[in-house]
Parts: structure tokens; sequence; C-alpha cells
């Protein structure tokens, strides 16, 4: 402040006798006026304008006491202290000293430090009324107050008043703008700011940097913009961190292209305006949050320029969990997991996901959408992330079900119903308590004729797509992964299976398809009801509660009936029972299969083959009759929702093909047709660009032979390729289209190394127990972090555990219930027990009697005597056993 202009001096030794030193008949010192020059009168021996005749007669006297005086007017000055600074001047007045601009600025800086504007303008007046000149720091003192105080119409009078003094004002003006801005009087200080460049003053870098920083926090893209304009007049161009400025208020302007436009200018600009990790940040937050429609793609370019630019800029934790917000919300779920895993690696990363519930709370949508899809395992890691970052459980996150089901339990089947507690429920009054009467009640479903609301919506959260079961997701991530070994086998050939026979790799291949293919689906339509037997009618009635008696019209009929009102109401039809049958072990087949390895992200590997390592040209022909099967197969098969629906297509096409080479082809020239499809070769990724669409698709001789003559006459053009894949390689590295160096994939270039590991990894098939086991960890996880399961979750779990069954978890399962205050009906209890007693396992059921009474819990009379018995004949059986 004001204080930095005064002069610094020690304590002042008590004026007891300097008084008395001077004569009573000396004359007195007239005040010093403004002479012609406009130099000011001074303070002591040394001011500026102070007369030689003056500094030839000063007494070594006068000299000290003037000293002495000055330096307690500036103590108390410092101090704020204005009585004390006023006596201290009438002082200097009574001993004959006349004060100069010094002392008043001494004055004014008293007021200023107190806040005083009408002080500090009174001293000013009074200290020009005597006809001297302010010094620049009294101007300096001044004008900071006024920037404080928001005045900026006085700091530019007092500007001008300094401009009249011929004082540089340009120091002056920069403290006014910078006041002002730190003041919160961010429009002054722009208004301010514009003028003074107009009138050809230019600031310093500090100042262009702080008020365009400062215009784009208030989100003033106006005066920002044009401030950078005056900055590349006055010869300083604009660098990366005023684009990242701007384009912090481009991104939520909710218009993702002007944000794009910037970025471009940027991308082909100079290097000292290229895009850094923020750039990228802002422009991908601009699409990510944009209300329009989907901009996944535009993300995915944007995430493809970024990792083009790896050895230059890496993404920071704001990157990935930008990327995990914008997958997770346009349902790219594969994308937010693997993005998510990256988050891991940064201390509070999860913190940075909820970014404090704004925007829809990015992490309650992620772990709510891994709910959704039946991805517990990936849930789980979320939920272990989360712990390690104590970043508790947002209750957001818990909403999921209409039907009393959260995260802990809507993934396991059966989905969209509500669990059987084990007692009768009172829906009247359940209706009530969540404020049925008075209106509080949150809605399914938007009013009919209203405009219809995002399910997320607040008073529409229950209003959810359809779940995928943990069962589903285990099922498709089973065949996908033996669609991509089928993939690797069709392409690799025998050699894949090592000292295999083309009998083993015909076995193989047969057994990957009927895996990729599932089980037989028409199992799972109803028969049709004219042709049923009365038995068959009367089964289909009674597993449904309705009635069974009269004629066999009148139970067609109600079957009929009871067909409409499921399909009406969307639910699934009833089928007889059909047990699935068990699969065959075949160990050697599986021994063969596990030979199979999948290169997925394997860079190493690529290159090596790119370079023509480890590519055999025994693998040379293919047969015509299989080449579109082949071709059909092999078109998106990393789509992992198309996977099955891609399969079932194929399958009419592939018998109808059978049939076909089964009449053409004689028995014992198939294993040959075999063979040689087994020996296609390799083609990696991007080869298939080397060649014409027409050539890959036609089978047979005649377009061939059109395509092998329209290559020999284009055989200078420069798009010309060989059609052998060897021959194709190495045409490649000799005109040096591109570089090995360049093939990488994003986890090479970000450092993901556990993804390479992971892709490697086989799926774990599905089993009852591991859905158990989940569900347990899951919810003791959600209570660690803060969540409440509700009580269908508990039955729900229980539920699953006596699928299973697997009574070892029983008494795990009912403590946590008891421990939320949850009570479960009696015979949901009694069934448990009973398990237990016929499974043999004894001491599970005791256990749970015991838990049972120690939350208060009556058991019945009747299933506390089964245990009790069956314990009597365990102790009496263990009596007769002799020792």
């Amino acid at each position: 402040m004001a204080a930095c202009c005064l002069d610094k001096g020690s304590a002042v030794r008590r004026r007891e006798r300097e008084g008395t030193k001077l004569r009573a008949g000396r004359r007195r010192k007239q005040p010093e006026r403004l002479g012609p020059g406009g130099g000011p009168g001074g303070d002591g021996p040394g001011s500026p304008a102070t007369p030689a005749s003056f500094l030839a007669s000063a007494s070594a006297a006068e000299k000290s006491l003037r000293l002495a005086f000055m330096e307690e007017l500036m103590t108390r000055a410092r101090g704020g202290d204005v009585a004390g600074v006023s006596e201290v001047i009438y002082d200097m007045i009574a001993a004959g000293l006349s004060p100069g601009p010094r002392s008043f600025h001494g004055l004014v800086v008293s007021h200023v430090l107190n806040g005083d504007v009408e002080g500090a303008m009174h001293s000013l007046r009074r200290e020009l009324s005597a006809g001297l000149r302010p010094v620049h720091e009294t101007f300096i003192s001044l004008i900071r107050l006024f920037g404080s105080k928001g005045y900026s119409r006085r700091g530019m009078e007092i500007l001008a008043a300094m401009e009249k003094l011929n004082y540089d004002i340009r120091q002056a003006w920069v403290i006014l703008v910078e006041e002002l801005v730190r003041s919160k009087h961010l429009e002054d200080a722009n208004d301010v700011f514009l003028k003074g460049g107009k009138n050809g003053l230019r600031a310093t870098d500090e100042l262009y940097d702080f008020l365009i920083q400062e215009d784009c926090k208030v989100g003033d893209h106006s005066n920002a913009l044009e401030i950078c304009y005056e900055m590349e007049a006055a010869g300083r161009m604009a660098t990366t961190f005023h684009f990242n400025c701007l384009l912090s208020v481009q991104a939520t302007c909710g218009i993702p292209e002007i944000a794009f436009a910037t970025f471009e200018n940027m991308e082909f600009g100079e290097d000292y305006m290229k895009p850094d990790t923020e750039s990228y940040n802002w422009v991908i937050q601009a699409y990510t949050r944009a209300e329009s429609y989907d901009r996944v793609q535009d993300v995915a370019e944007l995430l493809g320029m970024m990792v083009e630019d790896h050895k230059r800029l890496q993404p920071n934790v704001k990157t990935y969990a930008l990327l995990v917000e914008c997958f997770t919300k346009y349902c790219v779920m594969r994308e937010a997991i693997r993005h998510f895993r990256a988050l891991q690696n940064f201390e509070g990363g999860t913190k940075v996901l909820h970014n404090e519930g704004n925007f829809g709370d990015p992490l309650s949508l992620y772990l709510r959408a891994l709910c959704r899809e039946g991805r517990i395992v990936e849930l789980l890691e979320a939920l272990e992330a989360m712990a390690k970052d104590n970043q508790p459980i947002p209750p957001r996150a818990m909403i999921l079900s209409r039907k009393y089901r959260t995260l802990v339990s809507s993934w396991i089947e059966p989905l969209q119903e509500e669990a059987e507690l084990g007692y009768e429920i009172d829906y009247i009054a359940r209706y009530e308590a969540e404020g049925g009467l008075t209106g509080e009640r949150k809605r399914w479903v938007p009013r009919r004729g209203k405009t219809p609301l995002d399910p997320d919506v607040a008073g529409f959260i229950y209003s959810n797509p359809m779940e995928t079961s943990f069962k589903q997701r285990c099922l498709e991530d089973w065949r996908m992964h033996h669609r991509k070994l089928l993939k690797t086998l069709l392409y690799e050939g025998l050699a894949v299976l090592g000292d295999a026979s083309e009998y083993d790799y015909i076995r193989v291949e047969e057994r990957l398809r009927k895996t990729i293919k599932g089980p037989d689906q028409n199992v799972l339509k109803p028969k049709a009801a004219s042709k049923m037997t009365v038995s068959e009618l009367k089964e289909e009635l009674e597993a449904q509660d309705l009635p069974t008696d009269g004629t066999r019209n009148v139970l067609y009929q109600r079957v009929q009936k009871a067909r409409r009102i499921n399909r009406s109401r969307g639910r699934p039809l009833w089928v007889p029972p059909v047990e699935e049958e068990e699969e065959e072990v075949d160990e050697e087949l599986d021994e063969l299969i596990s030979r199979i390895k999948l290169e997925e992200g394997n860079t190493e590997f690529w290159k090596r083959r790119f370079l023509g390592e480890g590519m055999d040209r025994s693998q040379g022909k293919t047969i015509e009759v299989e080449q579109v099967e082949v071709s059909d197969l092999m078109d998106d098969v990393d789509a992992a929702e198309d996977a099955v629906k891609d399969v079932e297509d194929e399958e009419g096409d592939e018998e109808e093909e059978v049939e076909q080479t089964e009449t053409e082809i004689p028995d014992g020239e198939r294993v040959k047709y075999k063979e040689a499809e087994a020996k296609k070769p390799l083609q990696m990724i991007g080869v298939q660009l080397l060649k014409d669409s027409d050539q890959t698709t036609t089978s047979t001789k005649k377009s061939r032979r059109k395509v092998s003559r329209a290559s020999v006459e284009d055989d200078k053009d420069e798009d010309w390729f060989p059609l052998d894949i060897f021959e194709a390689f190495k045409e490649l590295r000799e005109r040096k289209v591109f570089d090995v160096s360049d093939m990488y994939t994003i986890a090479d270039a970000w450092g993901w190394t556990w993804e390479r590991e992971l892709k490697s990894r086989p799926p774990q098939r599905w089993s009852q127990e591991w859905e158990v086991e989940l569900a347990i960890k899951t919810m003791q996880k959600v209570i660690e972090l803060g969540g409440q399961p509700t009580i269908g979750d508990c039955a729900m779990i229980l539920r699953a555990a006596i699928r299973a069954p697997l009574p070892s978890a029983f008494l795990k399962i009912l403590q946590t219930t008891h421990s939320l205050g949850y009570v479960l009906g009696s015979p949901l209890y009694d069934e448990i027990i009973s398990l237990c007693l016929d499974l043999g396992e004894l001491d599970a059921a005791v256990a749970i009697v015991a838990d049972m009474e120690t939350a208060g819990i009556t058991v019945p009379d009747h299933t506390l005597d089964r245990v009790i018995s069956a314990r009597q004949g365990l102790d009496s059986v263990a009596d007769d056993v002799p020792e």
C-alpha cells in the first residue's frame, strides 16, 4: 500500500531542548511556493527546488530538527495515526518549520491506510491550497485507495491531475486497473483499461494476462477478446494461455462448434499457441455437456488427435474424468471403463469425477450405468477406488429401480421384480408413507400428453431402462471371447494350434461356433394353444394360478386370454420348464482352444508381423466356396452388442451354403478344403485398405480375372499394391508409407500397463456361487461408503444364495440384514433353516437361530423343534461311535 512510499527510519528521540536552541529573533521561514518551473518546496536539505541561498545558510541544528520531525511523522503515518500526523505537522509549524509535500504525503497516507476517502482528498486539497506540488507517491496512494473502493471516476480524475502536472501516469493507470479488478469491479476496470489503451498507454504483460483471465472467469468473452486484440496490436501475440482462457468461456456457452473453431486456430498456428492438455479438456467438456445431440464421435476424433500428439502432451486427471463422463453419458461403457481405470492412478480421481454433484453427478451416472449393464466386477473396482479416495457414495447412485432394489442387487435375476420378503406387504401403507396422499411421491413415468422427460430427471428417477443381469453379461462376454478366438483361428490357420491335425482344427472350429451360437432359443417360445392337449393347457393355467376347471374349449380360451394380457403388460409368456443340458467337458478340446492366443493390444507382435517375421509363406490359398462366409464373419466382430445378433443372422446363410457345398463337394474332398481354409494368412489391421473392395467380395473366377487385369493396367499408379500379403507388406516398407514407430495404441501412448494383461485374460464363466460372493462384497462395500441398501436388496441376495444353495453365506447375509435394522418374514427364515437341515448343515442352522434370538426375532416352535431334534440325533450318533 501507500506505506511503501514513506521514508523508513527508526524511532525518533523526543524533542526536549531543540526548540529552545532557536533564537527568538530568527526570521520565520515562509512556506515555499510553486516556482516558475513548478518545483515544490522541500521538507529539508536536498529537496530539488530548495533555493541555493537557503541551503548555504541552513544550520546543522535545523537539519537535525527537520529530520527528527519527519521520522516521527512517517512512523505515525505508517500506523495510520491521522491525529498523530496532524500533531507533528502543527509542532513543525510551532517550531518555525513549514511542512512540505512529503509531510502532506504522510498525512494522505494515514487517511489511505484507514480507507478514509474524504479525509485523503481533504489533505490533498489542503496541500494544493498551500501552493505545494504533491509528490508522485501521493497520487499513487490515492489511486490505490480509489481502486480498492471501486471509484473508477475519481481515479480517472487523479490520473488527469497527474497528467496536468507532467507526471508519467502509466504506472498509476496500471495500479488503478489492478485494484479495480481485485475489488471485484471488473466492468469499471475494463472501461479504464480500454480508455487508457486508446490513449496510447501500454500495459504490462502481467496486466494483460490478469485482465483476460479475470474476464474469462466471469464469462465476459467480449471484453476478453477485445483485450486480446489490444495486446496483439501492442506487439505481443496471444499464446496458449490466452486461448485457453477464451476456451474456458466458449466451453460453457452450449455451442461446442465455437470452441472447436478456436481449437483449430491453435492446432494450425505457431508453436507458442499450440493446444495443450487444458485446451483439449475444454473442448472435450464443450462436447460432453452440450445438450443438442450425441457428440461422442466428435470426442473420439479429439481423443485421436490427442493420442497422436502424445510425445508433446499427456492427459491429466481432468481429462480422464471428462472422458468417463462423456462415454457414460452416451452409453459407451467399454471406453468409460478403460478411462476410469486410468483415472484410478490419480489420487482423488473419483472426487474429481464426482465434481461435488454438479453436471448430473458423473460418478453416480457411472456407477448406475455399470449396474444397469451387469458389470459388477467393474462396479466393485469403482467402489474400491472410492474407498481409497475417501469419497462417500452419493445418495443418487443408490436410486436405480422402482422395485425397491439398488445397485446392490438390481443386477441379480429376476430383473425388474420386487424381492420376496417373506411377509405380505401393505401397499396402501407404503403408498401413504411415500407421500402418495400429499403429492410428494415420485412418479414412475411422465403424465400422458406432457413432454417426455429424461428418466434421470428428479421426480422420474426410477423410470430406468431395462437392466442387463450379471448372468447375461457373463454369457455375452463368453461368446464375444470365443468369437475373437474363432476370428484368430480362421486368420492364422492350423499353425495357431501347434502340433494338431486337420481333424482337430475342424473340431475346434465347430466347438467355437457352437459356443457363439448358444443354446437353442426356439424352446423358449410357447406352443400354439390350438395344438396343446388338455393336460398341457391345465399345466400352463396352474403355473399362473388360474382356474383349471372346464372343458377343453374353456381352457383354450382361458389360455389365449392370459397370453393376451401378458403381451399387453409386457410380461414374458409362460413356457414349460426345460432342464438345461450340461455341456460335456472335453479336456483335450479345451487344451487345443487354450493354444489360441489373442494378440489384442500387443504392438510388438504386430510390428513383427508388418516386418514379415513369424509368417509362413506356406499359408497361401483359400477356397472360394467358404470365402463369403469368412468375410461375413469377420465384419464388426469387435462389437460386443452385435455379437449374438450377427451370428444368428448368419445361421440361415451358413445352412444354405453348407447344403450347396455338400452337393458340390464329395465327402472325401471336404478335409482338403478345410485344410486350405485353415492356411488363410493373417490380415493385419488396415491391410484391407490396400485391396480393392470388389476383389475381397467376389467369389467367381471371372470377376477375379477382371480385377487382376485392372491391376496390371494400373501398375504405374502409386495406389497399386500387390495381391500377396507378403509382397504388400514389402511394398509398404519400401515406399515408407509409414514407419514401424508409428504403430502404437492408446495404451502405448498413455502408458496403460494394465490393459494388455486384462485383454489377454479369458472371461470367467458365470456361476450362482460367484454371483452371491460378488453380491455380498458389493453390499459390504456400499455400507462402508455410507450407502443404505434396502430390505429388497438383502432379500434378493438371500434368495440368490438359496438358489445356489450356499448355506455358508446365509448367516453373513442375515447378520448384515439385521445390522441394518431389517427383519424378514418368518416363512423365509423357516425356509432357510429347513434348507440347512436338508443339506446336513446343522451348524449353519444353529448359528442362524442364535442370530435370530440375538436380534430379538421370534423363532417358531416347530422350527426350533426341528433344529433341536436334529442336534440331539447328531449327538446320539456321536455317542454311539466307539472311541
